[in-house]
């Protein structure tokens, strides 16, 4: 029985430890990123190409950009990418791609035309990198940037307005700070630098303009910073609470048979799969964040949980059919189908590429309130008889023919009616069992009416850090997209078609490329060799500010320091001997006994020094190091005016005062001669009016105290304070007499959720929301203690 048991005990273990060995497997697979760039907004003729082709296509509201994509604005046009805590704004005539996007960075490379970076947070970790043909640009600080990059690719300016960027080259690094406009030639050799910003022209205004569009956003206050294009949900529908889910947003001036995922297009993009593209210019946030639900006869959009990091998905749709799935059309014909239907709150969504139980728990419960446990069973235990609420609701199945899903084609358009008889009972699949072709890739966009200049984007940038591998072309990868219909290729196979490739492909020495042509990106990557130090501001031609060459010849200098008399406190600190008085400050008769015969030391200054005060080794005489270094500011005293003629010499030491001894002065002076007596200073007193003095009672003038106080006589204490201006105050007012506070009016019917609950109806939805995420997080945090604890024991 016991070796029974031992033996039980054993087969479990083993099962065990190969579950464990297997997800750490998977986890060390790579995911795919946990966000996608938007183009958001697009003005006159801008052309998209995607990564590893060379056809160019008009740039389409909506489309998701990553690794590899490029942008071409041509001149009078503008376009806005937006990638979560980042968005990036070109002017005309600008060539910029994405050399790398993924969760920990976002790089891009400018080769010529102008750039708005707007930076709202930087997590720690991440990285937002611009690389030009000059420099490498890092944006370590939240702020607005601008890069303009001239047109022949002679030089690169940086304007910063606020933030903090660093610059680097080859074994160089300078910090550009706040309000300084820097032009760069060569390899990150600066050619000119202003103190002063331009003032903002057209293309600053748009900026500004646009930016305050997420500024102001209203449903920033109900979804996650992370979800992109939330902004554009406040012009086309309304927040409102509901019971079982919370906040809901409802779109409005929508056709009566609207429907989720119904009016855009499926596009191929790598590595996700097949994308949902929404035509609506408030489409985006809703198909690739949150989940739908049909409330009372109309959709609503809910949210993921606010304090979730969300992550991106390509569409949040369950498919069904299968691959034999057939449509009837209304010609009469049968052919193959494809549908689909989205996603409902608490439903587990499947992505169709290959992902680690990290990703797959994180793009569910970042993007929904469910269960973990309910994650896992989906995950690991492969549950598939799963009831899906949507899928009951008419009109939310859409159907189009496989031919129209594969060329990218309007779904609205070609939209199929299923009878309900034939959705019932179909298998319910993450993926679409459909091979995308060349016409996928693009997505359907009519081609561009112009090319970028054969030079726009073969030109070599310098970047910091290292970009990854071009993504190959689509003929390279057709054949194992073929082999595997709907699912894109996972990091191991990607890794074989490198190596199958070998070198990316390179422009012969001397042959000019082709106009658009999608080689490889030239970056020469550079690492500073030697800590970035902040570059001095130049000054206006009427000389620079006090102290600038001093501060311009000390290593490590900021640009603060660099500005005079604004970073005195700073450097007082700073520098030996400017900060706490030690004891030889204190005792400077002892500091001199003991420092005596020193060479090229001096004891260190207090605070606050007065003429006629010296530390021990200057009123010895010696002359202190620094005075005679080049370039440096001069001792303090040394740039204080001399004492008046009959007033005690600067140089000549003081003794220590004893304890309980009368306070001393060198004869002849009764107050230090750079400052007249108190008395003398105040303004005599007006006709027939009482002096300064005698306004106080009981209380000798100032000379009189100055003089007791020298000579020691005791002084005489101050009367007590007057209480007649305490008795005139009015008494205060009984409690009962005192003005009651009206309570505050209660919120109307349709009050936006930010405002408290006014119905018992919106307060249990309120608190049903923050119960289940209590829940969760509870839950969480049980499951990595027990987790934690299982390791331990293993």
């Amino acid at each position: 029985m016991n070796n029974n048991a031992f033996s039980r005990s054993r087969r479990w273990l083993a099962t065990v430890a190969g579950l464990v060995l297997a997800l750490f497997a998977l986890q060390a697979q790579a995911d795919p990123p946990g966000r996608a760039a938007r183009l958001a907004y697009l003005s006159g003729n801008v052309s998209f190409a995607p990564a590893g082709e060379d056809d160019w296509d008009q740039a389409a509201i909506n489309r998701p950009m990553t690794t590899g994509d490029r942008l071409w604005v041509e001149n009078g046009s503008r376009a806005e990418l937006q990638l979560g805590g980042t968005t990036v704004r070109a002017g005309d005539a600008t060539a910029v791609s994405l050399l790398n996007l993924d969760d920990d960075i976002v790089q891009l490379q400018l080769t010529e035309g102008r750039l708005q970076v707007r930076v709202r947070r930087v997590e720690q970790g991440q990285t937002v990198e611009v690389d030009t043909p000059h420099l490498a640009f890092l944006l370590r600080e939240p702020g607005a940037y601008r890069i303009d990059v001239d047109p022949d690719g002679r030089a690169t300016t940086i304007a910063m307005r606020e933030g903090q960027g660093e610059v680097s080259g080859e074994g160089v690094a300078y910090w550009v700070q706040p309000g300084q406009v820097q032009r760069f030639i060569g390899d990150a050799q600066p050619d000119e630098t202003f103190s002063n910003a331009a003032p903002p022209d057209d293309f600053d205004a748009w900026a500004g303009t646009r930016e305050q569009r997420v500024v102001q956003s209203v449903s920033a206050r109900y979804v996650s910073p992370d979800v992109i294009g939330y902004e554009d949900l406040d012009d086309d529908g309304s927040w409102s609470v509901d019971v079982s889910y919370g906040n809901v947003w409802y779109p409005r001036s929508v056709a009566a048979d609207w429907a989720p995922y119904r009016h855009g297009h499926w596009t191929w993009v790598d590595p996700w799969g097949w994308t949902w593209v929404d035509d609506a210019r408030w489409g985006f946030a809703v198909s690739h964040y949150g989940r739908w639900a049909h409330i009372r006869g109309r959709w609503g959009w809910i949210p993921g949980p606010v304090r979730e990091r969300a992550y991106y998905a390509p569409a949040l749709v369950a498919f069904v059919g299968g691959p034999n799935f057939s449509l009837s059309i209304s010609t009469g014909g049968v052919g193959a189908g494809v549908a689909w239907f989205p996603l409902g709150p608490r439903e587990v969504y499947r992505p169709a590429y290959q992902v680690s139980p990290r990703y797959f728990e994180r793009v569910n419960i970042s993007n929904t309130v469910v269960n973990k446990t309910v994650i896992n069973n989906v995950y690991i235990n492969k549950v598939t008889n799963i009831t899906y609420v949507n899928r009951r609701v008419p009109g939310a199945v859409v159907a189009v023919p496989r031919n129209a899903f594969v060329e990218s084609q309007s779904v609205s358009k070609v939209v199929v009616k299923v009878p309900k008889t034939v959705i019932e009972g179909r298998e319910v699949m993450a993926v679409a069992p459909v091979a995308p072709t060349e016409r996928s890739i693009h997505g359907g966009l009519a081609k561009a009416s112009g090319k970028p200049p054969a030079q726009a984007f073969t030109r070599t940038v310098v970047a910091r850090t290292p970009p990854p591998p071009p993504k190959p072309a689509f003929a390279v990868v057709k054949a194992r997209l073929d082999a595997q219909p709907g699912k894109p290729l996972n990091d191991d196979q990607r890794k074989e078609v490198r190596a199958a490739r070998g070198a990316a492909t390179t422009t012969a020495a001397g042959a000019e490329p082709a106009a658009g042509s999608t080689q490889a990106p030239q970056v020469k990557v550079v690492t500073a060799d030697k800590a970035p130090a902040p570059k001095p501001l130049a000054r206006a031609a009427s000389g620079p500010r006090t102290g600038q060459a001093a501060n311009e010849s000390r290593p490590g200098a900021t640009a603060r320091d660099n500005d005079g008399a604004a970073s005195e406190p700073r450097r007082r600190a700073s520098e030996p001997g400017q900060g706490r008085r030690t004891q030889e400050e204190r005792e400077p008769g002892a500091a001199a006994a003991a420092g005596e015969g020193a060479q090229g030391a001096s004891a260190p200054r207090g605070r606050g020094t007065k003429p006629g005060r010296r530390g021990a080794s200057d009123a010895a005489g010696e002359t202190p190091a620094a005075a005679s270094a080049p370039g440096t500011r001069p001792p303090r005293a040394d740039r204080r005016p001399a004492p008046a003629e009959g007033a005690a010499s600067a140089a000549e030491p003081r003794a220590p005062k004893a304890p309980g001894a009368a306070r001393e002065r060198p004869e002849g002076a009764s107050a230090p001669a750079t400052r007249p007596p108190r008395a003398e200073r105040r303004p005599p007193a007006t006709e027939g009016g009482a002096s300064a003095e005698e306004t106080r009672p009981n209380r000798p003038p100032a000379a009189e105290r100055r003089a007791q106080r020298d000579t020691g006589t005791p002084q005489e204490s101050a009367p007590p304070r007057d209480s007649t201006a305490q008795e005139s105050r009015p008494p205060r007012p009984a409690a009962a007499e005192r003005p009651r506070r009206e309570p505050a009016p209660a919120a109307t019917p349709g009050a936006t959720p930010t405002a408290p609950p006014a119905t018992a109806e919106e307060r249990q939805a309120a608190r049903a929301a923050r119960k289940a995420e209590r829940e969760q997080r509870a839950e969480q945090a049980g499951e990595r203690a027990s987790d934690g604890k299982r390791q331990r024991n293993e």
